[in-house]
């Protein structure tokens, strides 16, 4: 009777610890990886970073820069010792492995890593995923690891996991228009150190526009020149200034140096980055007209400056007040352009050079006698088709250089050049075209990947003229349904920024929503969850914090829908796109805490109320901002009913 109670009390023993263990494996509390890995499998135990680090690694030369990126991210913030040993059969810390024979799997960016209580271990083809494989093994370290500076008192481990990973696409891009406002070279360096940690892999730079040239081509000074790059500093809206007096002085823009280039390529490089140059042409060409008004169609190009933030555009259209495009007529342009894609193609090595193509405004070359003729010659019946023989002279032109073309959606109008590649910006449709007709895409639509539009309500964030929020850029599909995935190469987000005049508001706009489309674009379509997604990225905002990269939480903010009825009441329905939290109000103009009365049901505003105050919690915790909605604004909503807000 004995034995047969002891054997009964070993197997409940024996199946609560494999109960426990089996739970500990599937408990990932403490893993919050963007973008998700394909398969993460959490083990008991954690490893503890060792004060003396020993790290060994396969010789590469392709490797060198990522170990010593490991042991600066490895000891800064902990104040331990890093050390590359090569002598086999000696305990480690951290193993980095070159695969002899390729893993099909992983292809050139995936790899397995491995963290077990003793090591760590990182497993790859190529060195591109022994770095990536690093990206994700620093978020399982504590959100410290981050920082800058030395940070005590904190337990440096790392639970116990076994990841393989690698990307569902292989362009995994971010936008950064350095031209409507220009960034240092240090500060495009310190973008790109951001961006490699969620596993981007391409820098699209907008180099060139209508408020300034921003890279120095040697055989076109003037394109440096101040006229061509330096502009009156303004503050407040862009595109609503004053135009600027003859007397206010130039003093905010500059440029790249091809040194300076060459400088940004190589550290992009070195983290497995490819950097992208755009020079957008026809349109979008105000800079270059003003360093070499023989290049438009239009007398009196000879005046123009480039734009301090004036209106120079009018919408819909877009129609020009000047004239910032490059003739097409104008023979003295494909030269022009010859020199600039002859150094711009030397400097970078990736295969595209991309020529924009969008927005371009031709109703002055609907009255230009050059253009006209043109079109006699060449057969052309619209001004779309005459951008479309501008673009194929272009194509040309690059292709002579050794590169490939790709360009807005626009490019699509009148007839693409034959080897093309597009990037559909407003909306899919022209993605979805460009791959029917057997071209490359990359997906970049305004739906989904305009990270300057607003992340919030317009009543607390810098105004812009859409609204796009954190839940909607995380429903980002690069591949519409019917078309040939082969043909999608990938997607990526757009940062413009007429809005942005500073780092920290650039930061600002673009984190966090750059990190829902870093998983769009590497994790499985299958493995996409909104809920699971939002709970990590709130993980990842300590790790913000910790590397003093600023961010918005405009996720945990209400938006509002309003409508009216037969008698003009207003009812005011408060969303969260964030589950799990309360939302707290007042009509009386005071502040609004956990002890007002809580949102449960749409609000009907009391009579002579001129303010709905609101503030959002999680518990007890105030996780939202306060935000101040006039009932006047929410009156004119109700009355505009479906248009943007």
């Amino acid at each position: 009777m004995t034995d047969c109670i002891m054997k009964k009390l070993s197997l409940l023993f024996i199946s609560i610890v494999t109960f426990s263990v089996a739970f500990c494996q599937n408990d990932n509390t403490d893993v919050a990886i963007i973008p998700q890995p394909v398969k993460l499998v959490k083990n008991t135990g954690y490893f503890i970073l060792p004060s003396n680090i020993l790290i060994q690694a396969d010789a590469s030369p392709a490797l060198e820069a990522t170990i010593a990126s490991l042991t600066t991210h490895l000891t800064v913030p902990t104040g331990y010792r890093a050390y590359v040993n090569t002598t086999k059969g000696i305990p480690v810390a951290v193993r980095l492995i070159l695969n002899k024979m390729a893993d099909n799997t992983l292809g050139d960016e995936g790899y397995h890593l491995v963290v077990t209580q003793k090591q760590v271990t990182v497993t790859a083809n190529k060195p591109t995923g022994i770095f990536y494989g690093l990206q994700t093994f620093y978020q399982l370290l504590p959100k410290d690891i981050e920082s800058n500076t030395l940070v005590q008192h904190i337990q440096w481990q790392a639970p116990c996991v076994e990841i393989t990973d690698y990307p569902r696409f292989g362009w995994r891009g971010l936008m950064f228009d350095v031209s409507r406002h220009f960034y240092t070279k240090q500060q495009v360096e310190d973008f790109i150190d951001q961006m490699v940690k969620y596993k981007y892999n391409l820098l699209h730079m907008h180099l060139t526009d209508d408020e300034g040239w921003r890279i120095e081509i040697k055989s076109l000074p003037r394109l440096t020149s101040d006229d061509a790059t330096k502009r009156v500093h303004k503050e407040g809206y862009f595109g609503t200034f004053s135009p600027p007096t003859p007397d206010e002085p130039r003093t905010e823009g500059g440029f790249y140096t091809q040194d300076d280039i060459r400088e940004m390529v190589q550290y992009a490089k070195d983290r497995f980055v490819n950097i992208m140059p755009e020079i957008d042409i026809p349109g979008h060409s105000l800079s270059a007209i003003v360093a070499y008004p023989e290049l438009s169609c239009t007398a009196g190009a000879d005046k123009y400056h480039i734009i301090s933030g004036e209106p120079f555009m009018d919408w819909p259209g877009p129609k020009g007040r000047i004239d910032n495009t490059l003739c097409p007529a104008n023979e003295k342009v494909y030269p022009f352009l010859d020199k600039v894609f002859t150094e711009v193609a030397q400097l970078f090595p990736f295969e595209y050079i991309h020529i924009g193509g969008d927005e371009c405004a031709k109703n002055f070359w609907e009255q230009s006698d050059a253009i006209k003729a043109l079109m006699q010659k060449e057969g052309l019946k619209t001004q779309e088709e005459v951008q479309s023989y501008f673009e194929k002279r272009v194509e040309k032109i690059i292709e002579s250089k050794g590169k490939k073309v790709i360009g807005w959606d626009e490019i699509l109008e009148g007839g693409l050049a034959p080897d093309a590649a597009v990037m559909s910006w407003r909306g899919i449709d022209g993605g979805i075209q460009a791959a029917k007709m057997g071209h490359e895409v990359v997906m970049s639509p305004t739906t989904f990947a305009y990270l300057d539009y607003m992340q919030g309500d317009p009543i607390i964030e810098p105004h812009v003229y859409a609204t796009l929020r954190l839940k909607k850029t995380y429903e980002f599909e690069p591949v519409p349904e019917g078309v040939d995935p082969k043909f999608i190469k990938g997607g990526q987000a757009n940062i413009w920024t007429e809005q942005m005049f500073n780092m920290r508001h650039l930061e600002y706009m673009t984190w966090p929503r750059a990190l829902a489309i870093a998983e769009c674009v590497w994790s499985p379509k299958a493995s996409k969850n909104w809920d699971n997604f939002e709970s990590r990225v709130e993980k990842q905002f300590g790790r913000f914090d910790a590397a003093e990269v600023k961010y918005a939480r405009a996720m945990f903010d209400p938006s509002f829908a309003v409508t009216k009825d037969a008698n003009g009441k207003l009812s005011i329905t408060l969303t969260n796109e964030v589950d799990g939290l309360d939302t707290y109000y007042s009509f009386d103009n005071s502040f609004p805490d956990n002890f007002y009365p809580k949102y449960t049901q749409p609000l009907t505003p009391p009579k002579d109320a001129v303010m709905l105050k609101v503030v959002t919690y999680r518990g007890k915790k105030q996780v939202g901002r306060e935000i101040a909605m006039p009932i006047s604004e929410l009156q004119k909503r109700a009355d505009h009913k479906g248009d943007d807000e």
